[in-house]
């Protein structure tokens, strides 16, 4: 495993980072490595989630019906 050392981080930034990992109850390091490593994720592996979520999704509801014309006849009225 790598390290990373961040020299120069806003004491702001820093602060807001301390309150997010308080808030997940985690330790400022742990939040850290978990924001590093969404951020650094394969864009490749988000697709799939999105694809995987949008079949589970069509599994359990099937195809939902276009709203588009719903919303512009509300709007017209």
């Amino acid at each position: 495993m790598a390290t990373l050392t961040v020299r120069n981080l806003d004491d702001g930034a820093y602060e807001r980072l301390k309150d997010r990992a308080r808030s997940h109850n985690r330790s400022l390091e742990a939040e850290v490595r978990d924001l590093l490593e969404d951020q650094a994720r394969d864009f490749s592996l988000v697709v799939d989630d999105l694809l995987a979520f949008h079949a589970e999704m069509t599994a359990k509801h099937g195809v939902l019906p276009d709203s588009i014309s719903t919303i512009q006849d509300m709007r017209a009225t």
